[in-house]
């Protein structure tokens, strides 16, 4: 079974910037999708960035800019740097890997809190 681990999270001013990590362990990473996604409070869990396993990336447009998702397939790593950290971006952030078939299993990690404060 595949485990994710996020860490990373804390409190942050905003106009800071955060790194987040997540550890993944199973068997074919390497070919698998990654991303993080993110919750609010009272909201629905929204996608924050993906990234292919041939290294395309998609952004919601409320990051775009600010936010870079990145992947080391040696250590079964994915990253998200956020830069420029704004109130708004104040959730709960998952790591998520989908397997590369129509069929394959879609992987959440528990999440790590980044708190954004004015």
């Amino acid at each position: 079974q595949v485990q994710l681990v996020e860490s990373g999270g804390g409190l942050v001013q905003a106009g800071g910037s955060l790194r987040l990590s997540c550890a993944a362990s199973g068997a074919i990473f390497d070919i698998s999708t990654v991303g993080w996604y993110r919750q609010a409070p009272g909201k629905q869990r929204e996608l924050v960035a993906t990234m292919s396993s041939g290294g395309r990336t998609n952004y919601a447009d409320s990051v775009k800019g600010r936010f870079t998702i990145s992947r080391d397939n040696g250590k079964n790593m994915v990253y998200l740097q956020m830069n420029s950290l704004k109130p708004e971006d104040t959730a709960v952030y998952y790591c998520n890997v989908r397997g590369p078939f129509t069929t394959s299993m879609t992987y959440w990690g528990k999440g790590t809190l980044v708190t954004v404060s004015s």
